[in-house]
């Protein structure tokens, strides 16, 4: 007899034949998650390649945006002084606007090796419980 699913009705079975039948359906459980994993991967595989291509072009458009921008400044402050002082003022703005970003990397960076690495926390902490016994 038959569910209306098409599973087959184990009310009847003993129980020697249900127990016989544990590892065939934890290996079909097995390669079912498998491959269930193997399309996840490949779906967010594939959904992250698409975030980094757009995320790219976005830098892509921003990296020409900043010489547009420039520009512009450079055009509005020579209503007021000559071209040539217009462009240097904007360009030593742009510079030091880059030294206080790579300043603040450098210390971004210097805090990396002040923070302790949790495998070197846990080699001092075997250390001093061997040092204990």
């Amino acid at each position: 007899m038959t569910t209306p699913r098409g599973f087959k009705d184990r009310a009847d079975d003993s129980l020697l034949t249900l127990v016989g039948e544990i590892p065939e359906l934890i290996r079909n459980l097995v390669v079912a998650e498998i491959e269930s994993a193997k399309k996840w991967v490949a779906r967010t595989a594939k959904d992250g390649g698409w975030g980094a291509l757009w995320m790219f072009a976005a830098l892509f458009v921003l990296f020409w945006s900043v010489p547009v921008f420039g520009t512009y400044l450079i055009a509005g402050l020579s209503s007021w002084w000559p071209v040539w002082l217009s462009a240097l003022v904007v360009f030593f703005g742009m510079v030091i606007v880059a030294v206080l970003l790579a300043l603040l990397g450098v210390f971004r960076f210097r805090k990396i090796g002040k923070s302790q690495n949790p495998v070197q926390s846990i080699a001092q902490d075997v250390k001093e419980v061997r040092d204990e016994l």
